[in-house]
């Protein structure tokens, strides 16, 4: 029996992985993978939000992604392992608050930066076998774009191939972040592709780190429980559960109408 490794697709250990400084050359690389942009016309990365916080692992309906400047784009990974109800809507509040919230005062309108999303989901959400959706700003009737500044990524995880290809190294990537058991991760460290080998290398590492384990239990339960929360309110109509969900929900940046109609489905 294999050890019991730490999955990345946990918030907290993909965060870890890919925003720890010693880990720069494998975020580069994953984001040249996903944003499918050479490897050499990223120059410059700036992660913004790196630390991972002890109220961010336990707290309910907090937020773990990594903010980041990519050159001269604004870009935001987020890893979702549970659905929710009004997630495209969410997504896409979430990526106007990151386009919108960069333009300081006075400033025109054409310093407004590109804006990436990039959400890895841990379910189906739409209606393709296709694991990539991007979402961007065109006229359905002429193809025409509005503008270069707006792209929602959307990876389903549950859609990935299990058959390891080294030349995909975009499913590579997500192989690696799906991963729950020895052997995947032995199959990806096969590939020979040298940055996802330091990845599951890290992976290991993590998985041998007693504190690093203690934490993904911690931030495990603490998502379920966020579920469970949402699901019994939503049931049984608790008033006072639902006044504390309802003001976490806001602390965090969701609008009224947003928590409205999760709280009514």
């Amino acid at each position: 029996m294999g050890r019991n490794i730490v999955k990345a697709k946990l918030d907290i250990i993909f965060k870890k992985l890919f925003s720890d400084k010693n880990n720069e050359d494998l975020l580069h690389d994953f984001l040249s993978s996903m944003l499918e942009i050479p490897y050499d016309d990223i120059k410059h990365i700036v992660v913004e939000n790196s630390e991972i916080l002890p109220d961010s692992i336990s707290g309910k309906f907090s937020r773990l992604d990594i903010r980041m400047t990519v050159d001269n784009r604004l870009v935001n990974c987020e890893m979702q392992i549970a659905k929710e109800d009004a997630f495209r809507d969410r997504s896409l509040f979430y990526w106007s608050k990151m386009y919108s919230g960069d333009l300081k005062s006075g400033d025109e309108y054409d310093k407004l930066k590109q804006s990436i999303s990039i959400n890895i989901i841990n379910f189906n959400e739409f209606d393709t076998p296709d694991f990539h959706s991007v979402f961007k700003l065109i006229n359905p009737l002429t193809g025409e774009q509005l503008t270069e500044k707006c792209a929602i990524h959307f990876f389903e995880l549950k859609k990935i191939n299990k058959q390891v290809n080294k030349n995909n190294r975009m499913e590579l990537w997500l192989q690696l972040i799906n991963a729950e058991s020895e052997e995947e991760l032995d199959m990806l460290q096969q590939t020979e592709v040298q940055p996802i080998q330091k990845a599951v290398m890290i992976i290991h590492q993590m998985s041998d780190d007693e504190k690093i384990q203690e934490l993904a239990r911690i931030r495990e339960k603490a998502l379920h429980d966020e579920a469970s929360a949402l699901s019994t309110a939503r049931k049984e109509g608790r008033a006072e559960e639902r006044n504390e969900i309802i003001a976490k929900m806001r602390k965090n940046g969701m609008t009224d109408e947003q928590i409205d109609k999760i709280l009514s489905e």
